[in-house]
């Protein structure tokens, strides 16, 4: 199993996806059965999942007059489930093909392999698994990643023959990948102003941060196009995601810096809630 330590302090990461979603009920049914989450708690418009049974990963709410996810819009472009082992991602990818749900895609991204598709309203959706960090090429400050057909076959060889039984508990919100309106303008919030590195680049359309040398905890892109508006409240997508600082003292250097920068912040008990430049949601 390898230790997931790029998720942990001192480290800053991705904690926990909030999403909006038309239908609720058909939602959980994809959560659950699917994708193998397990319903934390829940009331009439929201649901919150889990992997161990205590740590929250991914929130649904389906808000009053909510519309279909609009298209090409900043926001969501997926959110990444990481998995302890490389078995684990091997009996999931088993359950997909079983279950017949429409997969988009299957990678090998040198670092990491990785599976995609989409939930019911087509908020994205990568469930992965890393390699060891020590294989992990560098060239300075950039790590080496490549975007090539998964190995099915290979993969599959490491099923432990149990049956599918969920998620594993060891599952954690590895990456969040965002849609947004101007790379260099969220190259400066993200790396000046919250703190992150920059770790890889393709060309001038995407790039990936993290903290802690690992190989991305946010993607970034303008896939969608540059300048591209940010969708309306009512539709379906992204509704805020979580970032988690390993202290008091590092959360009170960031408010700093986005007062400082005149981002319009709001304090929530112990939460910062604030946007980033393309208007997505994010609390700290």
């Amino acid at each position: 199993m390898i230790e997931l330590t790029f998720h942990k302090s001192p480290n800053v990461y991705v904690d926990e996806v909030c999403l909006k979603v038309t239908d609720k009920k058909r939602a959980v049914s994809f959560y659950q059965n699917i994708l193998g989450l397990q319903i934390l708690k829940e009331t009439s418009t929201t649901t919150v999942f889990t992997a161990d049974g205590k740590r929250p990963l991914l929130t649904i709410v389906e808000p009053d007059n909510v519309t279909a996810k609009e298209p090409r819009r900043t926001g969501l472009y997926h959110f990444a489930l990481l998995l302890p082992t490389r078995a684990e991602l091997a009996a999931c990818l088993k359950h997909l093909v079983e279950s017949r749900y429409p997969l988009q895609g299957a990678s090998d991204h040198v670092v990491s392999e990785a599976i995609y598709l989409a939930d019911p309203d087509g908020n994205g959706i990568e469930i992965y698994a890393d390699r060891p960090s020590e294989n992990w090429q560098w060239s300075g400050e950039l790590v080496q990643m490549d975007t090539v057909p998964l190995d099915v076959e290979d993969l599959l060889k490491e099923w432990n023959g149990k049956d599918w039984a969920g998620l594993p508990k060891g599952t954690v919100m590895g990456h969040i990948h965002l849609h947004v309106a101007d790379l260099r303008a969220a190259e400066e919030f993200y790396c000046d102003t919250l703190g992150f590195e920059v770790v890889a680049r393709y060309g001038d359309q995407a790039l990936f941060v993290s903290s802690g040398k690992y190989h991305h905890h946010i993607g970034l892109n303008t896939w969608n196009g540059r300048g591209a508006p940010s969708p309306s409240e009512e539709s379906a997508g992204l509704q805020y995601f979580t970032l988690k600082y390993p202290n008091q003292e590092e959360k009170k250097k960031v408010l700093e810096r986005l007062k400082n920068l005149g981002y319009p912040v709001e304090i929530d008990g112990d939460n910062i809630k604030l946007m980033d430049p393309s208007r997505i949601r994010i609390v700290v």
